[in-house]
C-alpha cells in the first residue's frame, strides 16, 4: 500500500493527513512541534511524528503543506534529508510564488525526486469532506497518472499548465479574497452606519452581478464580530497578498490596488487579529464606535 508522508501540521496539513487516512490511505504526518500532532493521536492508518526521516523514509509521496518557500527549503533543501528523497514524488499543495516552486522543483528533481504542485481553493469544511478545487502545476503525463489520487481531495482536479502556472493561479484567487472581503466590508460598515438594514443591503445584491457567495459566507461573523476558530487566519493572507505583489510586479502589473487591500489586513493584525479569520478586516474597516450621548 501506498504510504503518504504529510509535513506541515497547520490547520489544512492536519485536516488533510485525517483526509487521506480516511480515504483509506497510510499516512505519517510530520511537524516540528509535538504540540500540532496531537489532535492526531488515535486516528486510523495514521500515525505522527516530530522525527523528520522517520516519516520520509517509508513514503511513495511526499505532501508538502508547509508555510512558505522558506519553510519548504530549510525542511527539505538545506540538511541532510535531501538522499531520502530520491525516487519519491513530492506534491506542493501550500501557498507559495511561482518563481519559488519552479526553484524548489527544479532542486527536487535534482535530486531524484518526482516534483509538482497542487495547491487549492476552499477551506476546512472543503477539505474534509473532499470537495476542494485543486489547480495542478504538473506534466499531463505526471496530472494523468496521480488525478485518482488527487481526486480524495476534490473530485475535478484542474491541469492549469507546468510548475509555477498553478502557483500563480492560486495567488490570483487569493488575492480575490483580501480585495472581495475588504470591498463587502467597507459596503457593510456604510449600510449599518447609515441606519439601512442589513437585509435590505442584501436583498438588492444577492439577486446583482455584483453578488459573490463569500458575502454571506462571513457576513454572521462580521455582524457578530466573532472572528475566531478561523479557517484562514488574517497573517497568512497578509503573507499571501505580499506574494500576489511580487510575481505581479514582475509582470509589469499595476499593485497599488493590492497595497491598498494589504493597508487593511495590516491594520487587523496591528490590533491583535492575526490569529484570527480573515473577516477580521471588518474590525480594521469599521471599529467599533462609543455611543453618541
Amino acid at each position: 500500500m501506498t504510504v503518504v508522508a504529510v509535513l506541515g501540521m497547520g490547520l489544512m496539513g492536519r485536516a488533510a493527513a485525517g483526509r487521506l487516512a480516511a480515504a483509506g490511505q497510510e499516512v505519517v504526518a510530520w511537524n516540528r512541534s509535538p504540540e500540532a500532532l496531537e489532535p492526531l493521536q488515535g486516528i486510523d492508518r495514521l500515525s505522527a511524528t516530530t522525527d523528520l526521516a522517520a516519516a520520509i523514509a517509508p513514503a511513495d509521496r511526499v505532501v508538502l503543506w508547509l508555510a512558505d518557500g522558506a519553510a519548504i527549503r530549510s525542511v527539505l533543501l538545506e540538511g541532510v534529508i535531501g538522499a531520502l528523497l530520491a525516487d519519491k514524488t513530492v506534491v506542493q499543495m501550500g501557498t507559495i510564488a511561482p518563481e519559488e516552486s519552479r526553484a524548489i522543483g527544479a532542486e527536487l528533481t535534482a535530486l531524484g525526486c518526482d516534483y509538482y504542485e497542487a495547491p487549492v481553493l476552499g477551506s476546512i469544511p472543503e477539505l474534509s469532506a473532499g470537495k476542494l478545487l485543486l489547480m495542478v502545476g504538473a506534466t499531463p503525463q505526471q496530472f494523468d497518472r496521480d488525478r485518482a489520487w488527487l481526486q480524495t481531495f476534490g473530485p475535478e482536479p484542474l491541469l492549469v499548465g507546468p510548475v509555477g502556472s498553478a502557483a500563480a493561479l492560486k495567488l490570483a484567487m487569493n488575492q480575490l479574497i483580501g480585495s472581495l472581503t475588504t470591498a463587502f466590508a467597507a459596503s457593510l460598515a456604510l449600510v449599518q452606519r447609515e441606519g439601512i438594514a442589513v437585509e435590505t443591503f442584501l436583498q438588492i445584491l444577492r439577486p446583482s452581478a455584483l453578488y459573490a457567495p463569500t458575502f454571506d459566507k462571513k457576513l454572521q461573523r462580521m455582524l457578530d464580530r466573532d472572528f475566531d476558530r478561523p479557517n484562514f487566519p488574517t497573517k497568512h493572507l497578509l503573507k499571501d497578498l505580499d506574494l500576489f505583489t511580487q510575481a505581479a510586479g514582475s509582470q509589469g502589473i499595476e499593485t497599488a490596488p493590492v497595497q491598498a487591500v494589504r493597508a487593511v489586513v495590516e491594520r487587523a493584525i496591528a490590533l491583535g487579529l492575526g490569529n484570527t479569520d480573515y473577516s477580521a478586516l471588518f474590525e480594521a474597516i469599521a471599529p467599533v464606535t462609543e455611543p453618541q450621548p
